[in-house]
């Protein structure tokens, strides 16, 4: 199943759109964005898409301090980018919430994502561009399905609505998390056809 997409009035503002997200009756399970300005709807990701996520989670508990956490269905918001975004990690400090919904990307220190067939555009294009406008200073892209075969690409240093490449490598190989992560990841863990 696809990724299905709401139509949106163009007219509508950041706040519509957010309330327009938190209030409607989305289908159980399934993950709803917002990607520049236009309500995302997609199902709940696959069992090896989880099982990547979830390695990745087991490393990086053994880094972060006690006053973090690594949140699986936290949603990030970048106002200036039109964006509600809810990352397969997001890695925050713990801190009493502005809402219930979602907290303001810029409070992230991480952000993972592992594309689907569906979302594969939205991973690799608009959400970086967002993450980077926030400041988020690192960005993890799990790609299963890259054109050249499965990579794992760690982005940092954003600057306005760009990151720079830190790190490439290919499933099997170890991407290594700078400070104040300082961890490797072995991608030879995750599940492959």
């Amino acid at each position: 199943m696809s990724a299905l997409t709401v139509s949106q009035d163009p007219d509508r503002t950041w706040d519509d759109l957010v309330r327009f997200w938190d209030e409607s009756d989305w289908p159980e399970g399934s993950r709803v964005e917002i990607i520049e300005g236009i309500v995302t709807v997609s199902p709940a990701p696959a069992y090896r898409h989880n099982v990547m996520a979830a390695r990745i989670q087991r490393r990086l508990y053994s880094v972060i301090p006690e006053d973090w956490e690594i949140f699986q269905t936290l949603s990030i918001a970048v106002p200036s980018r039109m964006g509600m975004f809810i990352p397969d990690l997001v890695v925050a400090p713990l801190r009493p919430p502005e809402t219930q919904s979602h907290i303001p990307a810029a409070l992230a220190e991480l952000v993972v994502e592992v594309t689907s067939p569906s979302n594969a555009r939205h991973d690799r294009v608009s959400k970086p561009a967002a993450y980077a406008t926030a400041g988020i200073p690192l960005y993890l892209l799990v790609d299963p399905w890259a054109p050249g075969g499965p990579t794992v690409t760690l982005y940092g240093e954003p600057k306005d609505d760009v990151y720079r490449v830190l790190s490439a490598v290919k499933f099997g190989d170890t991407v290594q998390l700078p400070k104040p992560f300082d961890v490797a990841i072995d991608t030879s863990e995750f599940p492959v056809d």
